[in-house]
């Protein structure tokens, strides 16, 4: 099974390859735009040089291995599986610029906002909420979480926030706006965290492409491989076939489990419950998702649920309350988003 995951890849790693003079195109002007936001003008992308194709096809590799390891010891072991780096061109570069402009001065207010917190928190002598440290706070210990210490800050530490995002790439996304939806939340998600300095990770993923491909996962942005143009990546996102949701989060958990922030927040956006061939449906479905949140909570790492669709209730059930977010005016969709991760800084 895996042999035949590994054969996809690599024809799949080879149609990259080729099309990879078409991979680093963004151009970013000195000029302003509305707010200050930069002003993108689409290009034709610049040929990507031999190092930099052999350095995207190795990330695109490990990628592939890790996730594979990841879900090795689940119940998706023997499900095939595909770790895409999409592509972008000109269309997604103009359709970035469209999608984005009634956004930016929305995300750079938020930002600036934020902003301030962040260098105040950054000027502080000691970071709290430490297991070991060299300055006791009394105040710690109503907590009982045994972090009574504090200890110096690194004067140029970074927020202590890491965020994950997953899309749901299913064929019923195409409904009622809701990819549109979609991709413009992931635009004001990045650009935000680019404002803020805060690693971000963003990944696509659908089930049963083929019967070799019976899951795929589209790495949009990651925090490993940080790139400009990946703010036209996103737009490759798509609606396409069924879903896999308790694999996806296991893949994206893991990534966020190993990073050294504090803070891990990973927020699931999907319109509908999970299902994919032969039986991943319905409570056993429901249960795998709930044992895999369960399992990453222990690791430090807090889930949302941002539902768009008609299985409100559903997801409502499977993240619980306290984990869900009811987005029922999908125009407010992207500032609501960004609101709430800045709530975490």
């Amino acid at each position: 099974m895996k042999k035949s995951a590994d054969s996809d890849e690599s024809s799949s790693d080879s149609a990259n390859d080729s099309d990879s003079s078409e991979d680093d195109a963004g151009m970013e002007s000195s000029d302003l735009g509305e707010s200050n936001a930069p002003a993108y003008h689409p290009a034709d992308p610049e040929p990507m040089s031999e190092e930099a194709k052999r350095q995207e096809r190795d990330f695109r590799k490990k990628l592939n291995h890790d996730a594979r390891e990841v879900v090795s010891h689940s119940i998706h072991h023997k499900v095939k599986l595909i770790v895409h780096r999409p592509d972008y061109d000109q269309a997604n570069q103009q359709e970035y610029v469209r999608l984005s402009k009634g956004l930016m001065p929305i995300v750079r207010e938020i930002a600036r906002k934020t902003l301030p917190l962040l260098e105040h928190e950054a000027s502080f002598d000691f970071a709290k909420n430490h297991y070991y440290g060299s300055k006791f706070q009394a105040d710690s210990v109503a907590y009982r979480d045994f972090r009574y210490f504090a200890k110096k800050r690194p004067p140029t530490e970074s927020p202590s926030l890491v965020v994950g995002l997953r899309v749901d790439e299913s064929a019923s996304m195409k409904a009622f706006g809701r990819l549109e939806a979609a991709k413009r939340a992931v635009i004001a998600v990045y650009e935000f965290c680019q404002l803020c300095h805060i690693p971000v990770l963003i990944y696509g993923d659908t089930a049963d492409a083929s019967r070799l491909e019976q899951m795929s996962v589209y790495a949009y942005t990651d925090f490993d491989r940080t790139d400009a143009n990946d703010r036209f990546r996103l737009m490759g996102i798509r609606a396409r076939s069924n879903n896999r949701d308790g694999m996806a989060l296991r893949i994206i958990a893991e990534r966020l489990a190993d990073t050294p922030q504090k803070t891990k927040l990973l927020i699931s956006i999907s319109d509908g419950q999970p299902k994919a061939m032969d039986d991943y449906t319905g409570s056993y479905a429901i249960q795998d998702m709930q044992q895999t949140i369960a399992e990453y909570e222990r690791k430090g790492i807090t889930f949302l649920a941002a539902a768009i669709g008609q299985d409100k209730d559903v997801i409502s059930q499977i993240y619980g309350n306290e984990r869900f977010l009811d987005i029922t005016n999908l125009h407010e969709f992207p500032a609501k988003l960004v609101r709430i991760i800045a709530r975490y800084l």
